[in-house]
């Protein structure tokens, strides 16, 4: 398991809600596990995500297509900030 963090303003939390929500098939296709969305606490527009994947190539691969590219436009402000984690070490207490 791998984990993709992005960071990114958008214009309105609710509106890239919808948008994000509509990939959800998409991501699951491309080995998407699970998320969390979090929103920075002085600023709900600023949005991380982390994303639990099966393999950074196939999120890559996602990632650069023209479907993340088109959902982005519509309400991502500037570029995001991609992180790529390969999981060392994961324990539950």
């Amino acid at each position: 398991m791998a984990t993709v963090i992005v960071k990114h303003r958008v214009a309105s939390f609710e509106d890239f809600k919808q948008i994000y929500d509509a990939g959800r098939d998409a991501r699951r296709a491309h080995g998407w596990v699970r998320h969390t969305i979090l929103r920075d606490a002085h600023d709900p527009n600023l949005v991380t995500i982390i994303h639990r994947v099966q393999s950074l190539e196939r999120a890559k691969d996602y990632g650069a297509s023209d479907e993340v590219r088109s959902a982005m436009q519509r309400g991502v402000l500037g570029p995001p900030e991609v992180t790529f984690l390969e999981e060392a070490e994961e324990l539950s207490y």
